[in-house]
């Protein structure tokens, strides 16, 4: 069952169980899923990867955004927005601990044979690629500069 069917499925289950937060949560993403398959030269269609990085974008947002509300004392918004992510970090596939991170990269490294930090760019790119979705580009962008210096 593709992405979009699921959260589908659980705007239903939501709607019964009366849980508000997922419902509007689950309702936002499919806005966006929406919005994606519609456009222009998508064929009305949505991969489950682009679905994914959609969810990984409105995810990050939703941390910034509830970084913002406690930085000016507004708790209260903060806790929703953080509520919101728990409901969508659901979907997303398990992050890499910080070990498992450093052993990807450790062999990717030895993979394309670099050892000084210029070549920090070729690293990110294969990095990036290959750990999508399950690490956060900034921590990998931390473990290839200290690795590489």
């Amino acid at each position: 069952m593709e992405l979009f069917d699921i959260i589908s499925n659980d705007i239903k289950e939501a709607m019964k169980a009366q849980d508000k937060v997922a419902l509007a949560t689950l309702r936002n993403v499919k806005k966006y899923f929406l919005e994606a398959k519609t456009a222009p030269g998508a064929n009305d269609t949505l991969t489950d990867d682009a679905a994914l990085k959609i969810i990984q974008k409105l995810v990050k947002q939703g941390r910034e955004s509830a970084a913002l509300y406690e930085s000016q004392g507004r708790n209260d918004l903060a806790t929703e927005e953080l509520a919101q992510v728990a409901v969508m970090e659901k979907y997303l596939p398990a992050q890499m601990s910080v070990q498992e991170i450093q052993a990807a990269i450790k062999e990717i490294i030895a993979e394309l044979g670099v050892s000084t930090p210029q070549e920090m760019g070729k690293v990110m790119g294969v990095a990036t690629k290959r750990l999508a979705g399950k690490a956060d580009g900034r921590t990998i962008s931390g473990i290839v500069k200290e690795l590489l210096s």
